[in-house]
């Protein structure tokens, strides 16, 4: 009896420990002081519900679900227990499963504002959802929006004094230029931006879904994790490692939009870039780069704010024209999430992809961009719910079946802006320092110089920005749990 009073009390010392990191934004090492006390005394569901809070943060929604329904087991009259569940179920788009979790809280906590409120929320996006279904044309009918946009037919009005292009051809000017204005907050022409995202999503079009990439012996290359809307250190990154350029390329390895409240500036500086210099400038698709992603955590919005919603179905056809990986000089291996769940794959498989699509839930597609790696052998459950953990012996392995060096992937906020795992053989880098204006972490890109390839990593903190409030454009119930 003694022991367990014991246990019990340490337990709780655990979680005021762990209470005071996930305050203090330290969310991973307060998942492991939540786990510390679990351990101890695995009957209280406070401690799950905690737990499943601190991967919301972390963005771990498949950790965050498992947590909450062992809340529930353990303690079924315990509300936020469904509370917290019914909020990963909508970060990850499952809004039916949220809204019965949100039904159960009410039913719980019949006077509670703030659950009436989500409540409320919830069914609105399961009502607009249920319309969108039964509106849509089936997908062997639909013509691409692209098709019926003839850009050269909009007038630009006299009194614009912002960036121009001349012609047909985006130049280093007009992207300086447009940069500048971006800086200034001010917008770009509706005429422009639809040249430079059509030009683009021909150009992107056009290439495999496995890209490979030559670099010359004395010439270097840059890889960048995701940037998620944060326009301002993307400039910052630019200042501290120069313009993209056929001398200076630079491959941007997806999630470059929601999340921050820039999201339109980055897409449309870096499609710019890419019609100026392409091979300047390589970009890879991530798991943001998706309908599913963009309707809940900014993008959308921001498109129809800042330009139209003709745009909004432009960017998501575009986006499935994204390559999915790329490959330097035959040897490192890039791509935005991770591996597969099962073995053998070869690069021949991901060059024979279909990837004009919206991401399926399962296949290697899906693994591409959602998986992440594990510090333990094999493979596990996905954290997000969505892909799947995989150990350094999964990554050696593919290596070997490869003939390659080495894995870069991203998708992770890291707090360096990068960490390197798997025995070295895989590297991750995040170049949205300070995400989502919380996690104080640094951001990260990478220099490869040919022949040797030496990863060389440069780190770098988060510069000001306008008072823009990351999420300011993401749908009204993810607001709500910001």
């Amino acid at each position: 009896m003694e022991a367990d009073n014991s246990n019990i009390s340490k337990a709780e010392e655990f979680k005021r420990s762990a209470n005071e990191a996930f305050n203090a934004h330290r969310f991973t090492q307060a998942i492991e002081l939540y786990t510390q006390a679990i351990e101890l005394n695995d009957k209280n569901a406070v401690y799950y519900a905690n737990r499943a809070f601190a991967h919301l943060r972390l963005e771990e929604y498949g950790s965050a679900i498992q947590d909450a329904t062992r809340a529930i087991e353990v303690d079924p009259k315990y509300s936020k227990g469904y509370y917290r569940r019914g909020a990963a179920h909508l970060a990850m788009g499952k809004f039916k499963e949220a809204l019965k979790d949100f039904q159960q809280v009410k039913k719980m906590c019949p006077n509670d504002t703030d659950a009436s409120k989500k409540l409320k929320e919830c069914e609105k996006a399961v009502m607009k959802l249920k319309f969108e279904e039964a509106i849509a044309v089936p997908e062997h009918q639909r013509r691409p929006i692209a098709d019926s946009i003839d850009f050269h037919s909009i007038d630009v009005e006299p009194q614009y004094s912002g960036a121009r292009i001349d012609g047909d051809v985006v130049t280093l000017d007009f992207v300086k230029k447009m940069m500048d204005d971006f800086k200034n907050q001010k917008c770009l022409h509706k005429r422009y931006a639809f040249q430079i995202v059509l030009q683009t999503r021909e150009m992107l079009k056009a290439l495999p879904s496995l890209v490979d990439i030559n670099v010359p012996d004395g010439k270097h290359f840059t890889v960048c994790g995701d940037v998620h809307g944060q326009y301002y250190d993307l400039l910052n990154i630019f200042e501290l490692n120069g313009l993209p350029s056929e001398e200076n390329p630079y491959l941007f390895n997806g999630d470059f939009v929601d999340r921050g409240s820039f999201s339109v500036e980055v897409i449309l500086t870096l499609f710019a870039f890419k019609c100026m210099c392409p091979s300047g400038m390589y970009l890879a698709r991530g798991n943001h780069e998706s309908k599913n992603m963009n309707k809940i955590y900014g993008f959308e919005g921001e498109v129809r704010s800042k330009l139209n919603e003709t745009f909004v179905e432009l960017f998501s056809e575009v986006f499935c024209c994204l390559p999915l990986a790329h490959l330097i000089n035959e040897k490192i291996f890039i791509v935005h999430g991770g591996l597969f769940s099962v073995d053998g794959v070869k690069l021949s498989d991901i060059r024979a992809i279909d990837r004009f699509c919206e991401p399926p839930e399962e296949g290697l597609m899906c693994e591409l961009l959602w998986s992440d790696p594990q510090p333990l052998p094999g493979r596990g459950p996905s954290k997000r719910g969505v892909g799947l953990s995989f150990g350094a012996d999964v990554t050696k392995r593919f290596l070997q079946d490869n003939n390659l060096d080495l894995v870069v992937r991203s998708h992770e906020v890291k707090d360096e802006g990068y960490e390197i795992d798997h025995d070295g053989k895989l590297i991750t880098v995040f170049s949205a320092p300070n995400y989502c204006d919380q996690m104080g972490n640094k951001g990260a890109f990478i220099k490869f110089e040919a022949p040797a390839l030496k990863p060389n990593i440069v780190t770098f903190s988060a510069v000001p920005h306008p008072d823009v409030k990351p999420m300011a454009y993401a749908n009204n119930f993810l607001r709500l749990f910001s």
